[in-house]
């Protein structure tokens, strides 16, 4: 049997209040598969827009951020 056979065999074995909640649930299936359909694809951003902003490191405390940063890192677990 195909999977159309099969639904229509299942709808036939169904009252009519579980064919209305079918109908919705068939509705719901479609109008989801058309809003994604007509979305663009997402893309990962780059990280450039932020580097714009950022600008050079200005004072003499780098190294002090550095060994902060060093010292309160953890390890990553995977």
């Amino acid at each position: 049997m195909t999977v159309k056979e099969l639904l229509i065999h299942e709808i036939d074995a169904m009252s009519d209040l579980e064919l209305v909640n079918a109908l919705d649930v068939i509705r719901s299936l479609r109008s989801q598969s058309k809003a994604q359909q007509s979305k663009p694809p997402h893309r990962k951003g780059s990280g450039k827009s932020v580097l714009r902003h950022v600008g050079k490191w200005v004072g003499d405390d780098l190294p002090e951020c550095l060994e902060m940063v060093y010292a309160s890192r953890g390890t990553a677990k995977f």
